[in-house]
């Protein structure tokens, strides 16, 4: 038993050792990145990335939020549902075509009422970012830090986006234009009936657009100097 004892504590201690090292080798590896690059510490990089990416996802949710948008971006516009689309067709082909756009229009109208409602839960996971994750973000490329804000917020934005999105849609009256073209188009003749499925699109489509408003902001920050606001990110980005 003694032995035993003395040999989960060994393995223990190897554990703990192994850890232990491959935090030093993170830290020392950021370290000569940083230094060799941009002659700065750690902790400057942590900060000067919070602070970048609060200042992008800030942009983006006023941005997106604001009256046009989403309905004026054509980068992030989002279109007639996908699963829709044989149905958008044939009612442009019988004069729907104000009909069709008063939709388009009142589904971007819900995307930008939902937007509002992003930046806090961007800002409680950029507040919460590791060394670790800092030096990933460092060594990765213009949409880095997009990438790792998205991989952390895409389900925590989905789940709280959805009721959201239902409360916008009937602000905006989503459903009135939907159901006239639903109803027009089920009544044709020869027709498969549609059943699109308006929250869980718009939910997808609004994150996808903040997303990219976000990358854009991101890569702006990183290589426009007018866009680094502060001595910290002038230090951070500055390559030169």
């Amino acid at each position: 038993m003694r032995y035993f004892s003395f040999f989960i504590f060994s393995i223990s201690m190897i554990t703990v050792s192994a850890q232990s090292n491959l935090l030093k080798e993170v830290t020392e590896k950021a370290n000569t990145l940083i230094s060799s690059n941009q002659k700065i510490t750690i902790k400057e990089a942590h900060e000067g990335l919070v602070e970048a990416l609060i200042q992008g996802a800030r942009e983006s949710v006023k941005v997106a939020s604001e009256k046009g948008g989403f309905n004026k971006n054509y980068l992030i516009r989002i279109p007639f549902p996908e699963d829709a689309r044989r149905m958008k067709e044939t009612l442009l082909k019988i004069g729907l075509s104000k009909q069709v756009k008063q939709f388009e229009t009142s589904i971007n109208n819900a995307a930008e009422t939902a937007s509002r409602e992003a930046f806090s839960i961007f800002l409680s996971v950029i507040q919460s970012m590791t060394i670790k994750d800092v030096f990933e973000v460092l060594q990765g490329g213009d949409d880095a830090a997009t990438n790792y804000l998205e991989s952390q917020t895409s389900l925590e934005l989905h789940n709280k986006f959805k009721p959201i999105i239902k409360s916008a849609i009937q602000k905006v009256e989503v459903t009135k234009y939907w159901n006239l073209l639903i109803s027009r188009y089920n009544s044709l003749p020869l027709t498969r009936p549609v059943n699109a499925d308006l929250e869980e699109y718009i939910t997808v489509k609004t994150i996808d657009g903040l997303f990219v408003l976000i990358a854009l902001e991101e890569k702006n920050i990183r290589t426009n100097p007018k866009a680094q606001t502060s001595e910290l990110l002038k230090r951070v980005f500055n390559q030169k």
